[in-house]
């Protein structure tokens, strides 16, 4: 079995198509056939079911995909202690945030990363299911790191440092009823729309959690997976929303509440897996994160 064999059986695991591996490896797709075939005889088994519509994992193939991550994970890191031996750095980060990560510079970040180890390639993913997405992209090995909100009790298998936490405040319209009032509980907002994040991101949860343990209903009216967004939406008279104090800063005409019966603080994390070894290329960027961490 060899390394170029598993690179190209994660690729299409990945992938879960052999065009999308091929162009992923800058190789042509019937070589990444035949490294597949090559390494399915040496197994004895499948490793993929095939059709004209799709591509997918048999259960060999399933099993095999965390040892090869492994696997290649140690070849890097082999690779990772000659190449900081000669000075160099090589190797590829897999970052995952959310669109509106608000916290971290993460463009300058990445710039600086850049500057200091150009030969570092960087994959950006920007989430698509919130945190909650990105949690299981990290377990998976399909991320090296991402910048997410956690729950207080953390995946296990994933470490997870607290960059900054931040209180939610209750926006609503300058125009709404409630503005005319200083002071709300929860129970009064039952019957409110709301706008808020789609269910898997951190701020969605600690309001949900927040109505469950009080015993009220809400209803959302209206999910956008932008801060600024879900803002302009309650300044329109949309809906009302537990938003970042830093984003009602920074919106004209919204008038915040106080909630007498409850706090509400979100907070982001910097998560890394806890059962990898993190390779070089990885250590050089979380290296420099504190320095891009932005004070709201």
């Amino acid at each position: 079995m060899e390394l170029r064999q598993l690179e190209h059986f994660l690729a299409v695991a990945e992938e879960l198509s052999f065009t999308r591996a091929a162009r992923r490896l800058h190789v042509v797709q019937s070589g990444v056939s035949a490294a597949i075939r090559s390494l399915e005889r040496e197994l004895g088994c499948e490793l993929f079911e095939r059709t004209s519509q799709q591509v997918r994992l048999t259960g060999a193939g399933a099993a095999l995909l965390p040892e090869a991550r492994a696997t290649l994970n140690a070849a890097q890191a082999a690779q990772d202690a000659v190449r900081a031996a000669q000075d160099t750095l090589r190797g590829t980060v897999n970052v995952g945030a959310m669109a509106s990560v608000e916290v971290v510079d993460l463009p300058a970040l990445l710039g600086q990363l850049h500057a200091r180890h150009p030969a570092i390639d960087v994959r950006l993913r920007l989430a698509t299911a919130g945190s909650a997405g990105l949690a299981q992209a990290l377990l998976s090995g399909d991320l090296d790191v991402a910048f997410l909100s956690l729950p207080e009790r953390k995946p296990a298998g994933l470490d997870a440092r607290e960059l900054a936490t931040v209180p939610l405040v209750l926006a609503v319209s300058a125009a709404h009823p409630l503005a005319q009032r200083g002071e709300v509980a929860l129970a009064d907002l039952a019957g409110e729309p709301f706008v808020d994040f789609p269910p898997g991101y951190g701020n969605r949860e600690v309001v949900d959690r927040a109505f469950a343990a009080a015993g009220v209903v809400r209803r959302v009216a209206l999910e956008v997976p932008d801060i600024d967004m879900g803002a302009a939406l309650v300044r329109h008279g949309l809906g009302i929303a537990f938003l970042p104090a830093f984003a009602v800063a920074r919106t004209p005409g919204l008038h915040v509440l106080d909630v007498h019966d409850t706090l509400l603080r979100w907070s982001m994390h910097l998560g890394t897996s806890s059962t990898r070894r993190p390779t070089s290329a990885l250590k050089a960027l979380l290296d420099l994160v504190d320095l891009h961490v932005i004070a709201l």
